[in-house]
């Protein structure tokens, strides 16, 4: 399927063109690399898009028909992975208390990581680092009053606060070429697996449909308040094995932003989003539950490979 789209993409716009159904590709599985990357380059057009193609690609019929098939897939199982949802504040709740002992990537990496797994680990989440945080900016316009205000505060900060030198996605460009890697727009989406596809893949799916705005705040307030100490243990990791002041900026950034971030999304935008349409609570505790589990999954496949000593990529990256 994904050989379909991408011979159509690189051909020109015909207003007749036709792209077969999942089914008859073959592809059944929403989970697997054929369906999410098919996904993530539907949704990359409204992105950056690619070299060589034609823009009329991005509204194009066919396109959006099967993206469309695609995300009935992908959210009929994220609803049949999450189950039933907890309630918001109680979510909220326990995302506060920090275990003792946890486990994930941030704790693996800095207790017993080696420099492979850190490199291997920065390409997993480059997909979106690398544009941070453009989805959550298709939300801006959905919401308004004080929850779009304190939103935008935090997209400031995102972006530099106005310094081009400062924003995330460029001090997470300069990290990865300080261990070796290429920092380019997407130069990694070949090797990069379905769970890293599937997290990028979610908050473009919620940000593209406004009937999702409630889930794509949720989606972000998830990530805002773990990052904090995820990212101390991340800075603390790369300082061990060897990385310098540029491999490790942009954790250290996100220690003390998102410490004030977390409050922004908590009480400026969820309670005041709430103020105004009580009835987005369900749909923020399941864009919530819905991000914690994909992050889950790619822990868990990150996990799963470097303890057998074997690459969590499609394929190892050499030095850059």
């Amino acid at each position: 399927m994904t050989q379909a789209l991408v011979t159509l993409l690189a051909s020109v716009p015909d207003p007749g063109a036709t792209l077969p159904p999942p089914a008859d590709a073959g592809t059944t599985d929403p989970w697997g690399e054929d369906q999410q990357l098919a996904l993530y380059l539907c949704y990359e057009l409204h992105y950056r898009a690619f070299s060589g193609v034609d823009a009329a690609w991005e509204w194009h019929p066919a396109v959006l028909g099967l993206r469309r098939v695609l995300e009935e897939a992908f959210l009929d199982a994220l609803r049949a992975e999450t189950g039933t949802v907890a309630p918001l504040a109680e979510q909220l709740g326990e995302l506060l208390l920090e275990p003792a002992d946890g486990e994930g990537p941030s704790y693996f990496l800095l207790r017993d990581g080696e420099r492979w797994q850190a490199r291997e680990y920065l390409v997993l989440r480059s997909l979106y680092h690398l544009k941070e945080a453009d989805p959550q900016s298709w939300v801006i316009p959905r919401l308004h009053g004080a929850a779009q205000a304190a939103l935008v505060a935090v997209q400031f900060d995102e972006y530099g606060a106005g310094h081009p030198d400062r924003t995330h996605s460029r001090l997470f460009a300069e990290m990865m070429a300080d261990l070796d890697l290429d920092g380019s727009y997407g130069r990694y989406l070949d090797v990069v697996p379905a769970p890293a596809l599937a997290v990028v893949n979610l908050m473009s799916l919620f940000a593209l449909h406004r009937a999702h705005r409630g889930a794509l705040v949720g989606q972000f307030a998830g990530v805002e308040i773990t990052s904090s100490p995820g990212s101390a243990r991340l800075a603390a990791a790369l300082e061990r094995l060897g990385a310098g002041p540029a491999g490790t900026r942009f954790y250290q950034e996100h220690v003390e932003a998102d410490a004030v971030h977390e409050q922004l999304m908590r009480r400026g935008v969820i309670d005041a989003l709430l103020e105004d349409e009580p009835a987005l609570e369900g749909d923020i505790a399941f864009g919530l539950a819905a991000s914690l589990l994909l992050d889950e999954r790619l822990a868990e496949h990150a996990l799963t490979h470097w303890k057998r000593n074997s690459s969590a990529l499609l394929a190892p990256v050499p030095v850059a």
